[in-house]
Order: structure tokens, then sequence, then C-alpha cells
């Protein structure tokens, strides 16, 4: 019975119809970066169709494109100030490809690379080295003021706790993002099997909004983050 229920992925069942396996018979490519690919390859498209055509009123996918990094860009300007301008452009990058890779997951046939701790540590690692090269960017070697406190006698342990803390951002992130994704799929998955149209449709309508709410922590937090590493120790 748990066989028949394990779900079917079109992409990873088409490069095993063209012989790309391992031994075992799995995909030769892991899911998760097939999948990722997957929404590559869409948001590519999208953005050459945004931009193909560009017009001083813009209309569909330029005008969809440009309210969104519009309104993306206004909230960090907002709470990071003029130098959020320097960050902006991997922080929608960040938030525009997490959007698509948890919507992926609600499409037949495919799984968000969201749903795969694998991605979502790969995220949460890139965004704290992220912040801490701008930290030392910044401020260079006094940027290790940020990890000391404002107590000179208290300093050594609050290091410990300050670095201890940063490296918890990435589990928090990772887990976070992953956990939700993850546990929506498996709620929509139960739902079906139980009641396939009266509980799966409202909840799938749902789920739509939360995945937009799971992009944007994800990328409020990376902000906040980065806002933390541009300004200096006190």
């Amino acid at each position: 019975m748990a066989a028949d229920l394990h779900p079917i992925f079109l992409v990873e069942e088409a490069l095993k119809a063209i012989g790309l396996t391992t031994a075992d018979g799995h995909c030769l490519i892991p899911g998760n970066v097939l999948h990722s690919w997957v929404v590559m390859a869409v948001l590519i498209f999208l953005a050459v169709k945004a931009t193909k055509n560009i017009t001083l009123v813009p209309k569909g996918l330029q005008n969809f494109f440009e309210t969104l990094i519009e309104g993306l860009e206004n909230f960090v300007v907002a709470n990071m100030g003029e130098d959020g301008r320097k960050v902006f452009p991997v922080l929608a990058t960040l938030f525009i490809y997490i959007l698509f890779s948890n919507y992926e997951g609600l499409i037949p046939g495919l799984d968000a690379p969201t749903a795969n701790i694998n991605t979502t540590l790969s995220m949460a690692v890139f965004a704290f080295v992220y912040y801490q090269y701008w930290g030392f960017k910044l401020h260079g070697i006094s940027y290790f003021k940020h990890f000391a406190g404002p107590v000179a006698w208290l300093a050594p342990l609050i290091f410990v706790i300050e670095v201890i803390g940063h490296f918890a951002r990435m589990l928090s992130l990772s887990l976070r993002l992953f956990g939700n994704i993850k546990g929506e799929e498996i709620v929509l998955v139960l739902l079906f099997i139980l009641a396939p149209i009266v509980s799966t449709v409202p909840i799938y309508f749902l789920f739509m909004m939360l995945k937009v709410v799971q992009a944007f922590v994800f990328f409020m937090l990376t902000m906040l983050y980065l806002k933390g590493a541009f300004e200096e120790a006190h």
C-alpha cells in the first residue's frame, strides 16, 4: 500500500525513461536539484518574456514584475535606508526563487525544492555567509564588536553566545521554511486521500497564501540580518 501512495514526479520519471538512473533504479540527479532547475527555467522564460518588449506603460508580465520588485525594494529601503539598495538584488532573487519553488509543490507531478532540507539549508548558509561578508566589508576587523556586547568584562562570554546565535540563524531559516512547506504538502496528500474535493480545494487556496508568507519570512529575516551587519557596533 505504501508503494501505491508514493508520489510520482514527472521530471524524475522522464530522466529515468531515458536511462539516467543509478544502479538501484533511482534518478541520477537528486529530485530537489531537478525541480530547482525547473524553477530556474520558468523564471528565465518569464524574465525574457517580461523584458522582450518593454513599454513606458507596463502591462502583463512587465507590470507584474515591476510591481513586485518595486514593492520589495520600497520595503527594503524603508527598513534599511538607502544602503538597502546595495543588497536588494540578492534579497529580491531569494524571495522570487523561494516563492516560485513553493508554488511548484502545488502542481501535480512536480515537487517544491523548498520541501527538501538540502535546498533550504543551502539558501540559509548563503544568507549567513552573505551578511557576514557585508559586515566585514563595511567594518573590517571592527565587525567583531558586534559579537562582544556592550560590557568589556563580559565580552568573552557574550562572544561565544553571539557566535552560537549566528550559527543558529542558519538552522532556524532552513528548518522553518522546510518544515512549513513539507508539512503543507503532507497535509494536502492526507486530505486528498480522506476527502479529495471537499477538503482539498479550500486548503489548497489557503496554502497558496501561506507559501507567499513563507517566502516573505525568509526574505525579511535575511534583510534584518543584513541590517544588523550594516549597523555600527555599540
